[in-house]
């Protein structure tokens, strides 16, 4: 029997739910940490023991993490969902569609970055997992954002499938082989998602994208500002989650004179390319949180106070600009519809990223960063056997040998990883925007873009229909007195 595609969405959770509930049961596991049964340091198994010497320990456990880990959370389902709510005529969708992408892609992260890191053929849950689904469910929300108001929700989370194990596959090439840096996700997360969605939305493409629905209201635009000041508050978490010891203070302050620097100069340049001088909401609520992208890649690096701020402006710039100028062409000449600016607030600003962090890794040394170098740069260890590892573990007792890259070498890889994210989220997301046309997935008509009532119940048009329903005498003007 063929689904109705306009109904499909709530048949294909409840697949998806039982295939994710199938999956849990036979490979996830609790990691030692959180099993009440035993000690793992003291009669644990071979697993458990090896585990524990990599995610437990008073310098970094576990309840550490815990409000980094919630300050992300917190930005995933309030920050990007409540950024999204300024078309007027969607913000149903923007927070409730926004929520169920979000709750679907854990799940499915959690999954599919435990098969890339099978220990034992089992898939260890703890909070690490979990913050790394936060980071995999905020690349497809950034793809989300470029495709606003023009798809299903079976779309949404069809894409939302096939991207993440893309993304999961990408960041392996660039972490592992590569060996490239990255704490704040900005090429893994903020580049790979910004141009996934819109080779999506390339693929997707439609003559009749704009409506009058597609603007926005004073109200909307309120709800909007409500998801850019979480997003603001809460990315020093974003930026640091994943960082150890003085790489995640370092992390916090660039990011905070990052995003400061970056709203101060957001705000000057709306007013200067406005003919009249005024702020555009627009930019406010996406060109201000421009900076904390763009810092991501060095975030946890010696790139000092003045360099993070100077990082910030540079990224307001571009993303300001990006809204005056580049958007209109992509629409134009390129037939990129791009709903929310993502390439503004997250695309470009993530490529700057990771030029500052190639730059920032040619110029690392051991005089700036001491026998720490070895540990945020893994690949630059010597190599086995060598004096100079011998020299280092002296004092960092649990450094692993490696290549011995040179920081020209560093830094090259940190470039070709940027390369290979660009090709592989496009490539990805074109081929994915394809499948996505599909009758089976659904297709909005032009009256439904941008527009709730499609996919959900309206109260206030529900009490107006049933109000209308309602026969009311009329009265003529003589019977009252009143002229019309």
């Amino acid at each position: 029997m063929k689904l109705k595609s306009s109904h499909s969405h709530g048949v294909v959770v409840a697949i998806l739910q039982v295939i994710f509930f199938v999956l849990f049961i036979i490979f996830a596991k609790y990691h030692p940490d959180a099993d009440a049964r035993h000690n793992p340091l003291v009669n644990g198994t071979q697993l458990e023991k090896k585990l524990s010497k990599y995610h437990s320990g008073d310098d970094w456990g576990h309840s550490k993490l815990y409000p980094m880990f919630q300050d992300v959370h917190v930005m995933i389902f309030i920050g990007f969902g409540f950024l999204m709510t300024f078309l007027k005529r969607y913000g149903f969708s923007s927070v409730g569609v926004n929520f169920l992408v979000a709750a679907t892609c854990l799940q499915w992260a959690l999954l599919v970055n435990g098969f890339f890191h099978l220990h034992y053929n089992t898939i260890i849950i703890d909070l690490n997992a979990l913050l790394a689904a936060d980071f995999t469910a905020a690349a497809v929300l950034i793809s989300f954002g470029a495709v606003l108001g023009k798809t299903t929700p079976t779309q949404l989370i069809m894409m939302a499938m096939i991207e993440i194990p893309v993304f999961v596959i990408n960041e392996v090439i660039g972490r592992q082989y590569l060996g490239a840096i990255d704490m704040g996700d900005s090429m893994f997360v903020h580049a790979f998602g910004a141009y996934f969605g819109l080779a999506v939305s390339f693929a997707l493409y439609r003559d009749d994208h704009s409506t009058e629905k597609e603007g926005s209201s004073y109200r909307s635009d309120l709800f909007a500002m409500i998801g850019t000041v979480f997003l603001w508050l809460y990315w020093p978490s974003f930026n640091s989650g994943a960082a150890p010891g003085d790489d995640q203070h370092r992390a916090v302050i660039n990011t905070y004179i990052a995003l400061c620097s970056c709203t101060l100069m957001t705000f000057a340049l709306s007013s200067l390319v406005d003919k009249n001088k005024r702020f555009n909401m627009v930019h406010i609520q996406n060109s201000t949180l421009a900076g904390g992208v763009a810092v991501g890649t060095a975030a946890d690096l010696m790139i000092q106070p003045w360099g993070a701020m100077l990082i910030g402006m540079l990224a307001a710039t571009i993303s300001v600009l990006g809204y005056a100028y580049i958007t209109p062409f992509l629409a134009s000449r390129l037939r990129i519809h791009d709903t929310c600016g993502v390439h503004n607030l997250h695309g470009m600003p993530a490529l700057l990223a990771g030029i500052v962090g190639c730059v920032a890794a040619a110029f690392a040394s051991e005089d700036t960063y001491g026998p720490s170098l070895y540990e945020i740069f893994p690949k630059r260890a010597p190599a086995e056997g060598s004096e100079d590892l011998s020299r280092l573990r002296a004092n960092l007792t649990d450094l692993d040998a490696g290549p011995g890259y040179s920081a020209g070498g560093q830094a090259g890889n940190q470039i070709l990883a940027l390369i290979i994210t660009l090709v592989i989220a496009i490539i990805g997301g074109v081929l994915t925007g394809f499948l996505l046309r599909l009758e089976i997935w659904g297709r909005l008509r032009t009256d439904d873009l941008y527009e709730d009532e499609k996919y959900w119940i309206i109260e206030e048009e529900e009490e107006e229909h049933q109000m209308s329903s309602v026969h009311i005498p009329m009265t003529s003007p003589a019977d009252n007195g009143t002229s019309k």
